[in-house]
């Protein structure tokens, strides 16, 4: 049996050849950057892996030690970026594909506990009474205080069938709420459209997919055909849309705006972070031949538009709402967008994990940068739901997030106070409803905000009939 000593030394030995090793990336990264680079910074690093593999209280094995500093380096960075190991890389992918199992919660954190964006539409979360603004404190009997986002995911995922229990702290209850959930395969149908009445459509984007573009496309053909006459206006529901896929937000922009109207661009250090995006199918259609909108009537580019946003309103949501206010093609009715304005690049790595990192900041076509500002509506009309406005979180209440270039001290100042003081403030939300707003499918006896944007319509149908020709 070896002596401690021998034990000891072997891993100090550990630590050394760590040391070596990484010497050598230093020197090929040296070459690779002219020699500018952190050494004492990495060389500290070896030494501290070294100090762990010999002498934390328990054996730490090499992988989880990399895995969690690679995680801390994206982590540390901004609210938003992250890596990903080969099993959460493929979670994230399914997750942006529109069908996974689990309970259908977006998420985040707040004070060390995951805290509910919102409930996905149809799913067991939002059906059993999942709200926006609940923090997650425990899942099954293990506490959420202190794990990571993707920790949370994995323990809320499942087999369809299978059951989890969350409990749940509201600001509006005094005491714990305890949900036991079935999980589903959540299949997220990012689009969702009727008639609000003869001649007024509506339209709603809960997320930004990968077929996002020929969803709504095909919601907007039927919407026509449904009210068998030329729409007199239209309402598109961006709010709680938390974002997603950049080709969606131009592609959903495109089909109101003029053909080669600019819809966003990037500004980043790569060279590849430097785009212009474009009303242009060759900048949403995804390869496609033929323009998912060649079936959607013309008029739809004229149709009196009010677009529907508030604070869970983030990232490509933000763009179609910014580039329709740019063009004044549409009134943005509501409240203070999320204020995300930076751009993830979803990198895949050699192990088959891979990372989430922010690239560069996107603007509006008249050059406004939204990050931790957000779109401020042209009429304001606040939620019916107050106990939940006051549970909102912005981009510049998170830690670590990126300053508003045009005017950093933009990112501090409040939201705009509201011009509208919308009737039946008191009016209790349906069951299941995640915002206050009715249940997402148009219902306007119980959705202040969109009872206000069909009102807006037909105001101005009103003011156009009255327009000389």
């Amino acid at each position: 049996m070896s002596s401690p000593r021998l034990r000891k030394l072997a891993l100090l030995t550990t630590g050394a050849l760590v040391g070596g090793a990484l010497t050598i990336s230093i020197q090929a990264f040296a070459d690779k950057n002219n020699g500018i680079l952190p050494l004492n910074e990495l060389r500290t690093f070896a030494e501290v892996f070294g100090r762990i593999k010999q002498d934390y209280v328990e054996p730490v094995e090499d992988k989880k030690l990399i895995n969690e500093a690679i995680k801390g380096m994206l982590s540390g960075l901004d609210p938003h970026s992250d890596y990903y190991d080969p099993e959460e890389f493929k979670e994230f992918r399914e997750g942006t594909q529109g069908e996974f199992g689990g309970l259908g919660i977006e998420i985040g954190t707040e004070d060390g506990l995951v805290k509910v964006v919102a409930p996905i539409e149809d799913t067991p979360a939002q059906k059993a009474g999942i709200k926006s603004g609940d923090l997650i404190v425990k899942i099954d009997d293990t506490p959420v205080r202190g794990l990571s986002i993707n920790d949370a995911v994995k323990k809320m995922r499942g087999a369809p069938g299978s059951k989890v229990t969350l409990t749940i702290a509201r600001k509006t209850e005094s005491k714990p709420l305890v949900f036991t959930l079935t999980r589903a395969v959540i299949k997220t149908k990012s689009v969702k459209s009727r008639l609000l009445e003869p001649g007024f459509g509506y339209v709603r984007v809960a997320q930004f997919q990968e077929h996002t573009v020929e969803n709504f496309a095909q919601a907007l053909t039927q919407l026509y055909k449904d009210n068998k006459a030329p729409l007199q206006g239209m309402v598109l529901d961006l709010r709680d849309d938390p974002g997603g896929v950049l080709h969606g937000a131009v592609g959903v922009s495109a089909a109101f705006l003029p053909q080669d109207a600019l819809v966003v661009y990037t500004e980043g250090r790569a060279s590849d972070s430097k785009m212009r995006l474009y009303a242009n199918p060759r900048d949403y259609q995804r390869g496609k031949a033929t323009s998912e909108y060649a079936k959607v009537p013309p008029a739809i580019k004229n149709v009196p538009l009010v677009v529907l946003v508030n604070a869970g309103s983030a990232s490509a949501s933000e763009i179609v709402a910014g580039a329709l206010q740019d063009h004044k093609r549409a009134l943005i009715v509501g409240t203070q967008t999320f204020g995300k304005g930076s751009v993830q690049s979803v990198l895949p790595l050699a192990n088959n994990g891979g990372i989430k990192m922010t690239t560069a900041r996107y603007f509006t076509p008249n050059g406004r940068s939204i990050q931790a500002k957000g779109i401020v509506p042209d009429i304001v009309v606040e939620e019916g739901n107050e106990a939940l406005a006051s549970l909102r979180v912005r981009e510049a209440d998170l830690e670590r997030h990126l300053q508003n270039p045009n005017d950093p001290a933009e990112s501090a100042k409040p939201a705009a106070k509201p011009v509208a003081k919308p009737a039946g403030n008191g009016d209790k939300p349906k069951n299941g409803d995640s915002n206050g707003n009715g249940n997402g499918n148009g219902d306007t006896a119980s959705d202040v905000q969109l009872n206000q944007a069909l009102n807006i319509l037909k105001v101005q149908q009103i003011m156009l009939k009255k327009t000389p020709s």
